[in-house]
């Protein structure tokens, strides 16, 4: 710690081989230093265990090693940033470090699908199932962080969930929440892959029709003035390709030839894959950490957007309660399933949140702070959805057209989302190759015993997510469906059932276990049971 420089100069030097040392306290200073060593092994071990010794994607990072005025940030989705902030320099995080880290952990794709959502459950009952869900995500999630400390072994300091759950379910629990975790990146990267072809597809359309001076107009309804609203699904099943009526450019012949070469579903999916695929397939993907910042850039302008949006647009609402009309939802709908399915994964943070809170300096104010960062997160979803929903111009547009990528309601040639699609694309372009390295981590090894066994492994497994992440974009690109798909099943798992199980267990064997608590938890299990049913039926 005292000697930043020292990998400098000696690059075989791997701190994740250094054996703990043992240091003998005699007074408080001493005290501190012993804390600061073992507070550094802990970390140091838990990174060792994500990958061989040989692959050098997760060797100790700078903040393991952090420079007296500046802190490191360590991602659970292998990412590292700097935070402009101080800690007690002995390896700790304050409580607004760890509250944003847990924030911007959380902060995901989902926030798009939000005001589809809140569409499909209606107004008011959408409000209330996002405070819920909250409330209730974060009852789980703090079960998750108490579930170590009821395990009475001497030392379970490096132990994950997914570890918690091998102690008391066994290899079933061990290889279970290794399929759902699975699950969970698997399905973020096929999100991801949705979105990446949809911001491509409308940022060259929008840069070809600038440079080409082409003033198109649509095929879809919309509504008129400098501040655009479209509602894609009224003209057809599909989201709209670049099909246009008019223009102001001669060269029919040239635009009809990049309508057929530049399409959302049957081109652009593929020519990702001339970018993705051979990132996938490096060793080490740690370069991409750098661009980690990106995601809390992109949050912060998506609030932006819709703010100054909502300024220009105005208020829409009608309450009805019950009954559905031309341009307004019901308050209720049979529908809100769909939300409590994308709302699952919004919350999802529970196979990592031991991680993100183990290094807060006052571990006394874990749930403090883990409550403060869920009612952020809970504020921001509610903001984003509650925002768009409102302002959507309704009349001469009905309700039923907020799409499930809101993005998706403003044309191509918007400026505001054009800035909105390219930050997000990068984003999720440098985003990408981390999440396929952990799914390559945690399969690979638990295999074969080596996260890189050999490059026709990994080409296997890489093509395996590329293709079902190109299926998706070509077949299914309804990142909604996806998001609630994916989030009420591994949620099933590491959400409702595992936590609530785990801590009835613990109970039953300290002979504390009430029939109000059995009653409740089974409950909490049946709600994520209900949840994913929901999600196959509606």
């Amino acid at each position: 710690k005292r000697f930043p420089f020292f990998p400098l100069f000696f690059p075989s030097f791997r701190p994740f081989h250094v054996e703990p040392t043992n240091i003998v306290s005699v007074n408080d200073d001493a005290q501190r230093v012993t804390d600061e060593a073992s507070a550094m092994n802990k970390r140091i071990h838990y990174y060792s265990r994500l990958t061989s010794p040989a692959d050098r994607a997760l060797i100790a990072p700078d903040h393991v090693l952090p420079a007296p005025d500046e802190i490191y940030v360590y991602s659970p989705l292998g990412t590292a940033f700097k935070v402009d902030s101080c800690t007690d320099g002995y390896g700790k995080n304050s409580s607004l470090v760890t509250i944003f880290m847990i924030w911007n952990t959380m902060m995901g794709t989902s926030i798009l699908s939000i005001p589809w959502g809140i569409k499909q459950a209606g107004f008011t009952s959408g409000i209330i199932l996002i405070l819920l869900m909250g409330i209730l995500t974060l009852y789980c999630c703090y079960r998750v962080v108490k579930s170590r400390q009821m395990i009475p072994l001497t030392d379970t300091s490096n132990w994950e969930f997914p570890d918690v759950c091998k102690y008391y379910f066994g290899s079933f629990g061990q290889w279970s929440s290794l399929l759902f975790s699975m699950v969970s990146l698997v399905g973020a990267m096929v999100v991801y892959w949705v979105l990446m072809s949809n911001f491509l597809f409308n940022t060259g359309k929008f840069i070809y029709n600038f440079v080409h001076d082409i003033n198109v107009t649509d095929i879809v309804p919309g509504t008129n003035g400098s501040n655009k609203v479209i509602c894609p699904s009224a003209a057809s099943g599909q989201p709209p390709q670049n099909r246009s009526v008019m223009f102001s450019s001669g060269n029919r012949t040239g635009f009809e030839l990049f309508e057929e070469w530049w399409d959302k579903s049957q081109t652009v999916p593929f020519y990702l894959i001339a970018v993705l695929l051979p990132l996938l397939n490096l060793k080490s993907p740690s370069f991409f950490a750098k661009f980690n910042v990106l995601g809390t850039v992109s949050v912060v302008y998506l609030v932006f957007l819709v703010t100054v949006k909502a300024a220009h647009l105005g208020i829409h609402l009608e309450f009805n309660w019950f009954t559905e009309n031309e341009f307004f939802v019901p308050e209720f709908r049979i529908l809100f399933p769909q939300l409590t399915g994308v709302l699952t994964l919004a919350f999802f943070i529970h196979n990592c949140v031991i991680t993100l809170l183990q290094n807060n300096k006052n571990q006394e104010n874990n749930v403090r702070d883990l409550s403060i960062a869920y009612f952020l997160v809970g504020l921001t979803y509610l903001y984003v959805g509650v925002i768009i929903f409102a302002s959507f111009p309704s009349p001469p547009l009905s309700k039923e057209c907020i799409e499930q990528n809101f993005l998706d309601n403003f044309p191509s040639d918007d400026i505001m989302s054009f800035v909105a699609r390219i930050f997000l694309l990068f984003q999720m372009m440098t985003v990408y190759p981390l999440l396929g390295y952990l799914a390559r981590v945690q399969l690979l090894r638990q295999f074969f015993g080596n996260a890189y066994p050999s490059l026709v492994h990994v080409l296997i497994l890489n093509l395996a997510i590329v293709g079902a992440g190109v299926a998706m974009a070509r077949f299914y690109p309804n990142i909604g469906g996806i998001i609630r798909y994916s989030g009420a099943t591994c949620g099933l798992a590491f959400v409702f059932v595992y936590p609530s199980l785990i801590y009835m267990i613990s109970l039953h064997r300290a002979g504390q276990l009430t029939w109000p608590a059995l009653i409740i938890h089974i409950f909490i299990i049946l709600l994520g049971l209900a949840n994913l049913i929901a999600q196959f039926l509606l």
